[in-house]
């Protein structure tokens, strides 16, 4: 059963703050792997959670959650996130497999991909993060001897700070293709911090690279404050998403991405609901409603 909610304090590690919304997706991991008619599972994702003290009561399978399927939390938006860990898995793999041998997860989180993904040889996967985020996740995989399937390398570093030199520092090769990936990030980030890491993912990309990230499209995000996906996170595990969310109006990262000459393509995550025939649909006062993922690709110049 669903615990007692638990404040949204502190900063460092997974227990409070933006921290504990990787439990939060580390939980809908959980809970789609133990689905019948999983998209993706993650077998490492129930225990980041039952390992927190902040999430050691919430549900890992959906006949723990009260109401299963019906629970906006645990039913529809952890439903959400299981449908965007396999949109994004998709295409980290289809372009490692297309050369790019660099894969950078900017605030990585909990995500395990570096160990239950089927990685060509000669993948590194570099993983930034802050520091108590990446010391929990650790200590968690080590508890459990797992052993990843690509040469995997925790950068522990603020995006907030020097993270391209601490990349640089771990070996990152800017001239050889890489794949990034910013997997529900950019809406907790200012304004200008957005707009750096759009430019410096520009500047250490080269050509042939890809990078995949989530933006939402709404100018008055406390239009949705009654949407259930938000009022129902908040009631049962403490987490008000639109005090994490920046107010800050957005950049137009696709449009400063396409005048740099990078080709993309943005899809309401319903896109993908429609092509899987799993996941969420829109309904009245959608929080998903402006929820865009984007995908774009530095390309190779043309051979004449």
């Amino acid at each position: 059963m669903v615990g007692t909610a638990h404040p949204n304090t502190g900063v460092e590690g997974v227990d409070g703050g933006v921290g504990l919304t990787a439990l939060l997706v580390a939980a809908a991991r959980a809970i789609e792997t133990h689905r019948g008619d999983s998209l993706a599972r993650d077998v490492y994702a129930e225990h980041f959670v039952r390992a927190a003290p902040a999430s050691a009561g919430w549900p890992v399978r959906l006949q723990e959650a009260p109401d299963g399927d019906a629970n906006p939390l645990w039913g529809r938006f952890a439903r959400y996130f299981g449908l965007r860990t396999r949109v994004l898995d998709d295409f980290l793999l289809r372009s490692v497999r297309t050369g790019a041998r660099q894969v950078a997860l900017l605030g990585a989180g909990l995500d395990a991909r570096a160990f239950r993904l089927d990685w060509p040889p000669g993948c590194v996967v570099f993983e930034i993060d802050r520091e108590g985020v990446l010391g929990f996740k650790q200590e968690v995989l080590d508890g459990l001897s797992a052993t990843p399937r690509a040469t995997r390398l925790p950068i522990p570093v603020d995006l907030r700070a020097d993270w391209d030199g601490a990349l640089a520092d771990a070996g990152f090769d800017p001239a050889a293709p890489s794949v990034w990936l910013a997997e529900g990030l950019l809406f907790y980030l200012p304004n200008a911090v957005e707009t750096s890491l759009i430019d410096t993912v520009h500047r250490l990309s080269a050509e042939g690279s890809a990078l995949a990230f989530e933006v939402k499209l709404e100018k008055d995000l406390l239009a949705y404050r009654d949407s259930p996906l938000y009022t129902s996170t908040n009631q049962q595990i403490g987490i008000d998403l639109l005090t994490l969310f920046d107010g800050e109006s957005r950049p137009d990262s696709v449009g400063d991405l396409m005048g740099k000459g990078w080709d993309t393509s943005v899809h309401t995550p319903f896109d993908f609901t429609r092509r899987h025939g799993r996941g969420p649909l829109p309904e009245p006062n959608d929080a998903l409603a402006g929820n865009r993922w984007v995908f774009a690709n530095k390309p190779r110049p043309s051979l004449c």
